[in-house]
Formats: structure tokens, C-alpha cells, sequence
């Protein structure tokens, strides 16, 4: 039944050297399944860089590989990056999709949206102990802390998803539709999404994949006026 999630596939491409090696060199010293899930995990969370700017809508551009390269991505690249990683070590993984409210995206990013809904956020669903336990690997440490939102730690058991409330109490991440689970990346319902969803907005972003752009410093400023302006409003 699991054997389609520890797979190699076109987008997670865990039998890509550089996939292996980053895989092997992660785990070096890990015993259990659970113990390398869990170093892989926080090897992507905070080894790939978190940046909805640079989406290069190409298809070479969302394998694990090229992603690994680059060393950097938003959450759907870095899902599939742990997805190839854990694969390369014999732990199944999929790739899992829901479209999500996030109430603490930057300005720049929401004018480039024009929403503030996330379509196709991604993660993951590992299988480890007899059960599948969803993790999800998009922020990174220093960005949390600039966003002042707690980090997404994990133990290998429990499920790690995104927190309903930030540290100060307010609206972080809303599940609003669930897409279910891939053993690859459904590439043309994702690009087909952003054209449909965020319009002119996507057609420009996706036009210039490489558009300069600083996300850990704009989401500082941004809590730092928020949580200013979430004060004052308790006074």
C-alpha cells in the first residue's frame, strides 16, 4: 500500500544523487525510521529558505533536485523536497494540498496575491510507527521568529501543522479545502490554480520567477506593526 509513496516520481526525484547524498549526510548516526524522519524534517525547514517571490513555474523547477540546488522555496517546493529526502532513506511520504487563509502574509505578498488565501499550500503525510502523522516544513526558524508566530517543532509522532493563533493570540492559518494526497506533485492543477485564482497577479509573478525581494525582513516590520497596533487596541 506504501509502496507508491517510496517511489522515485518526475517531481520527487529521490534517486537524484544530490537528493541521496543531502539524505544520507542528514541521517548520518540516526538508528530509527522515526529519529531520520525527524532530521530530515528540520533539515528542510530550516535549510531551505522560505520565498513565495522566486516561483520559477517551470517543470524542471520543482524537482527535489533543482530545489536542493537552489536552496530556497516556497511551501510547496520544500514539501517536495522532504518528500524526495525521507523516500531516499525507505520512509514513505506523500505530498498533501489544502488551500489555507493565512492572516499574517506581508502587504507585498498580498497585493501581489490579491488575497489572502494560500491555494495549493503544501505538506506532508509520513508514514512512520504503523500511521501516518502530517508535517508541514515551510518556515523556517528565523523567519518565525520575525513573524513572531512559534516554530513548527516535531517529534516524529504527533502531527506538526500550522497554528491557528500567533504568540499574541492572533489569527495565524486557517484550513479552509483540503486537495488529499499525491505520490507527485499534480504540477498542471497547481499552475492551472494560481492562473485561475490569482489572476494577473500570477501571470506576472510567474512571468518573473526571479524578482528580487527580502520575505524575512518585510514579515518583521509587518509584526512589529501589527503587534503594535494589536496592543493599543487592548488599551
Amino acid at each position: 500500500m506504501n509502496e507508491a509513496y517510496l517511489k522515485p516520481t518526475e517531481f520527487v526525484d529521490s534517486d537524484s544523487p544530490a537528493v541521496r547524498d543531502f539524505a544520507e549526510k542528514t541521517t548520518a548516526g540516526a538508528v530509527t525510521p522515526r529519529e531520520k524522519a525527524v532530521q530530515l524534517y528540520y533539515a528542510v525547514r530550516d535549510g531551505i529558505y522560505y520565498d513565495p517571490y522566486r516561483i520559477d513555474p517551470s517543470r524542471g523547477a520543482f524537482k527535489a533536485s533543482t530545489i536542493l540546488a537552489k536552496g530556497y522555496g516556497y511551501c510547496v517546493a520544500k514539501a517536495v523536497v522532504l518528500a524526495a529526502v525521507l523516500r531516499a532513506v525507505g520512509i514513505p511520504c506523500k505530498l498533501h494540498f489544502a488551500d489555507v487563509r493565512n492572516h499574517l502574509t506581508t502587504e507585498r505578498l498580498k497585493a501581489l496575491m490579491q488575497t489572502d488565501t494560500f491555494f495549493y499550500h503544501g505538506y506532508n503525510d509520513i508514514h512512520l510507527d504503523g500511521r501516518w502523522v502530517k508535517v508541514t516544513p515551510t518556515f523556517n526558524l528565523s523567519l518565525c521568529e520575525k513573524f513572531k508566530v512559534k516554530p513548527l517543532d516535531w517529534d516524529g509522532a504527533a502531527d506538526a501543522v500550522f497554528h491557528p493563533f500567533d504568540l499574541a493570540g492572533r489569527r495565524h492559518m486557517e484550513y479552509i479545502k483540503d486537495h488529499g494526497s499525491f505520490a507527485d506533485l499534480p504540477y498542471d492543477a497547481i499552475i492551472n490554480t494560481f492562473l485561475t485564482c490569482y489572476g494577473d497577479a500570477a501571470k506576472n509573478q510567474l512571468s518573473r520567477p526571479n524578482q528580487a525581494g527580502d520575505f524575512e525582513s518585510e514579515a518583521q516590520m509587518e509584526a512589529e506593526k501589527k503587534t503594535s497596533s494589536f496592543e493599543n487596541s487592548k488599551e
